[in-house]
């Protein structure tokens, strides 16, 4: 059994019969957002901007969907590239960034050390 298959998507119904309001009402969530009458993003740059999230989050189920979206919404080759692009400089500038955290950890800055380990008590990211 594989991690990603075409077929996966049948185990919705199990997920519907075991949550059933809720489900729905994630359903009814992602409708509105990539969908509603009132959306002021156009489709292709929705779909494309899910791309990018898709990719930073690694969801192979929502890279497949949204890259096929964005291509029937008329994004070419070029603009996917791009948006390739833009999601791994973004993943990889929060680790850069956070690497400035790590250098004042290293350096021993009491008040960023506490306050961490306050958050990290406290269940706070």
């Amino acid at each position: 059994m594989g991690y990603h298959e075409h077929t996966d998507h049948r185990y919705l119904r199990n997920l519907r019969n075991a949550a059933p309001d809720a489900v729905k009402s994630f359903l009814a969530f992602d409708q509105e957002v990539l969908n509603g009458a009132g959306k002021v993003i156009s489709r292709k740059n929705t779909e494309l901007m899910a791309v990018a999230v898709a990719l930073t989050t690694q969801c192979a189920y929502c890279i497949e969907a949204h890259v096929k979206a964005a291509k029937a919404e008329g994004a070419t080759e070029e603009e996917l590239a791009e948006t390739v692009m833009i999601a791994s400089l973004l993943r990889a500038g929060g680790s850069f960034a956070h690497g400035f955290m790590a250098m004042k950890f290293f350096e021993g800055a009491p008040d960023a050390a506490a306050a961490a380990h306050t958050h990290a008590a406290a269940g706070v990211s």
